[in-house]
């Protein structure tokens, strides 16, 4: 298996997460390995329709980050079973993850067969 080039396609790809939550968030200072969306002032806004618009842009950034987040974890789980030497197997059956399927996701946890 091309565990290797796995790896630096599973590093790009955190990288760019990384970068896409920063748009949106910064690390939890109370909470290590935690993100948050970005606070907003609200209630220095002269216009009631301008602290709406302040109070949407916050959810949908949480919403934004809660999918980006996600997707981080499940990147940190790969690059784990990469140093476990664990990477490319399935969770259910144990058998190897085919290369196609890592290909497509390299944080693939199970085989095609057992794709939910």
């Amino acid at each position: 298996m091309r565990t290797e080039a796995f790896r630096k396609k599973l590093e790009a790809e955190k990288t760019k997460l990384e970068a896409e939550m920063d748009s949106v968030g910064r690390k939890n200072p109370r909470v290590p390995g935690d993100w948050e969306p970005i606070p907003s002032e609200t209630g220095s806004e002269a216009d009631l329709a301008d602290q709406a618009d302040v109070v949407m842009s916050r959810e949908s950034n949480t919403a934004i980050l809660g999918d980006l987040e996600a997707r981080y974890d499940t990147i940190l789980a790969a690059l784990s079973r990469i140093e476990k030497k664990t990477f490319g197997k399935c969770e259910v059956c144990g058998e190897d993850i085919g290369e196609a399927r890592l290909e497509a996701n390299p944080a693939a946890t199970t085989c095609v067969k057992h794709l939910s």
